[in-house]
């Protein structure tokens, strides 16, 4: 993939997951993608922050999104290669500090096959 498709996928990643859009976010990935995310660890212990497959995914941002409606993401910064993009953004929810968060979301074959988040 080259690194301006990359980028696209990512611009079109924060358009879905800032309208709520699950089914245009989980589109974007592979059936079997990675999610790895500290407040997944900290909601859900049991999967020690790390979830597989698109059904997981549903599961844990239909949750997100019904638990936090304002939750919405402000990118500060994209950078990107052939095979990832590297996303730094702002996370906002009323009532919530406003957070900063580094994310990696692995690609091939257009398809984000991993994705792991990092607060900062």
């Amino acid at each position: 993939m080259s690194t301006e498709k990359n980028l696209s996928i990512a611009h079109l990643w924060f358009e879905a997951f800032n309208a709520h859009n699950l089914e245009k976010l989980l589109s974007l990935y592979d059936d079997e993608a990675q999610h790895f995310s500290p407040k997944l660890k900290i909601r859900h212990p049991e999967t020690n922050g790390l979830v597989i497959g698109k059904n997981a995914l549903r599961n844990w941002w239909q949750d997100a999104f019904e638990r936090l409606p304002t939750l919405h993401y402000k990118v500060t910064s994209l950078t990107s290669n052939d095979d990832r993009v590297f996303m730094e953004y702002i996370r906002t929810v009323s009532d919530e500090e406003n957070m900063l968060v580094a994310e990696v979301l692995e690609i091939k074959e257009g398809k984000i096959i991993a994705s792991r988040v990092y607060h900062g």
